[in-house]
């Protein structure tokens, strides 16, 4: 009862700027023609001047947008000031139109997301905010917000990385050279600090459009400077995953970020936020939330996988058996191997070991390995063993092999994705009708020049 009231205090906190929405709303419905029935879908039988865009036959209303600007204030807890309205009118558009690209597109491919995974998504919701479902859903309510309009968002998220990643998830290729290249600037910047960074993510759809999306992004610079939070705009404007967190990165170590961004993040003080960084066909806005000194080398792990058989089995043939566990890719798991190495030999993974914590045998064989390494046969209790090391942790805190791949992985499907949505937009037929608003400050001029 105490999380509810909570959540509902700080909902209600948005009151004055869901008013402040549906003003604006109703100057940007105005300034629409009366009736132009042109070009709109004949399934589609309300008032024409309630048409904010055509996605090729589907009709987005001023009432989908009003309802997403709703939304996206409700979440806010009320800290988006009147001056932002017209740009989250424009985003909240811009928004829904994008979800219907995505899922028109996925339907193309017989991709629609289940019931259950959507109310998953939003019982996860709930839980972060320390309400049940039911309750979450009545404080959606109480905003004038339809559950509706939630769960359109999350379908949208759930069926379009499902379609990226099975139509190029394959196509994705991480280097061996670029995770080396990671790995060996994240070592020689082992000893740097660590940076707290949140982000912002604004992709730009074309070349000739870098200005005006560079100005957006100033526009929402000059908001976080009249108090709004970094965190509530990265989640209201920011394409990132990471929107849903605030834009939250966590820790991260001098070099994991591109060059072009690492060098900015290293210059700035804690609690300065870069301008917007082109960076990979998007504005990237930084925020630089802590820094801490960078931690004492800790001991050295290795995962590493072994095997033996016995003696008897002889020295020539035990040898040529064991050697082909570098090829028989058992560090994922030592129980399904892809060449069998033989009969009588045995196989085991060891995760996480400190020279210490192994058998002073096999130490010196195991001391000197690097990843991909095989060790020579050792000889020990009437068995013959040899050892590979399938991850190497100099104690440094460096994300591992497995980690930077994904990392990397991530950020290529996700560049393919942005480029996958404006192919579709671009073979589409997209007509946006509402007008935007003007913001307060236009507004004021406006009016002073009828003056």
């Amino acid at each position: 009862m105490v999380a509810k009231k909570i959540a509902y205090s700080r909902l209600r906190s948005s009151a004055i700027g869901l008013s402040a929405c549906a003003a604006l709303f109703s100057l940007a419905a105005a300034q629409n023609p009366p009736e132009n029935r042109e070009g709109i879908p004949a399934a589609y039988t309300g008032p024409a001047n309630a048409v904010a865009a055509i996605v090729n036959d589907t009709v987005i209303t001023t009432f989908d947008v009003q309802q997403r600007m709703r939304l996206m204030l409700a979440t806010s807890g009320g800290r988006i000031t009147p001056q932002m309205l017209p740009q989250l009118q424009r985003q909240a558009l811009k928004d829904l139109v994008e979800e219907q690209l995505k899922i028109q597109e996925s339907k193309n491919f017989d991709l629609t997301p289940d019931n259950d995974e959507i109310q998953g998504e939003l019982n996860q919701m709930a839980q972060r905010t320390g309400l049940s479902a039911e309750q979450f859903s009545d404080v959606l309510k109480q905003e004038g917000v339809s559950p509706e309009t939630l769960k359109s968002q999350i379908a949208a998220s759930i069926v379009w990385p499902r379609l990226v990643q099975g139509r190029y998830g394959k196509r994705v290729r991480v280097d061996e050279d670029e995770i080396n290249s990671t790995l060996e600037r994240l070592r020689a910047d082992a000893t740097q600090e660590q940076i707290l960074i949140s982000e912002i993510c604004i992709p730009v759809p074309s070349p000739d459009q870098v200005q005006a999306y560079y100005e957006g992004g100033m526009q929402l610079l000059e908001q976080m400077r009249k108090g709004v939070p970094f965190a509530v705009i990265a989640q209201q404007f920011s394409a990132c995953t990471t929107a849903a967190s605030g834009g939250d990165m966590g820790w991260m170590r001098a070099g994991e970020l591109p060059e072009d961004l690492d060098t900015a993040v290293r210059e700035l003080p804690v609690g300065a936020v870069t301008n917007p960084i082109l960076s990979d066909n998007a504005f990237m806005i930084l925020a630089i939330r802590d820094r801490r000194e960078a931690v004492k080398q800790g001991e050295k792990t290795w995962t590493f996988a072994f095997a033996s058989t016995p003696l008897s089995t002889g020295r020539a043939a035990g040898r040529a058996s064991l050697e082909k566990l570098k090829t028989a890719e058992a560090c994922v798991g030592g129980r399904t191997l892809r060449a069998d190495l033989g009969a009588g030999v045995d196989v085991a993974v060891v995760e996480n070991a400190t020279l210490s914590s192994v058998d002073e045998r096999f130490r010196p064989a195991l001391e000197n390995l690097s990843r991909g390494d095989l060790s020579e046969i050792i000889e020990a209790d009437d068995s013959l063993f040899i050892l590979y090391a399938c991850e190497v942790d100099e104690g440094l805190g460096i994300p591992s092999r497995d980690a930077i791949e994904d990392r990397l992985y991530s950020r290529q499907l996700e560049r393919i994705a942005q480029q996958y949505l404006r192919d579709v937009e671009r073979k589409s037929t997209v007509d946006i009708r509402l007008k935007s608003a003007p913001n307060a400050a236009e507004g004021r001029q406006s009016a002073a020049n009828s003056g």
